[in-house]
């Protein structure tokens, strides 16, 4: 049986809305760095990534909104976000800039 947090969220809603939230995270940050940034060219890595991991900061916030124990994140956790979120926007903003889509 699926244990309760002390918010009310089982284990496994937990992992699928942060999971959920993380992948989301990171193809919005691909439509910000394709907006901003509309010569990728021009800027360097660095800012790009800037914006990913402003996007992976304003998640805490989110999940805490959302209903999500964040008090109960550990290292693990964290690294798990931020890895999801760079994942999907690293793979995302590749295939916009390989496809020459513009924003």
């Amino acid at each position: 049986m699926a244990t309760e947090s002390s918010r009310g969220l089982s284990d496994h809603v937990r992992g699928v809305t942060v999971t959920t939230l993380a992948c989301l995270s990171g193809v919005v940050a691909t439509a910000v760095s394709g907006v901003v940034f509309a010569d990728p060219t021009s800027v360097g890595m660095t800012t790009q990534l800037a914006v990913v991991a402003a996007f992976v900061i304003v998640q805490q916030p989110i999940l805490y909104a959302i209903g999500v124990d964040i008090g109960e994140f550990g290292i693990k956790d964290n690294l798990y976000i931020a890895f999801m979120t760079f994942a999907l926007w690293f793979l995302s903003y590749t295939v916009v800039l390989s496809t020459g889509v513009s924003f």
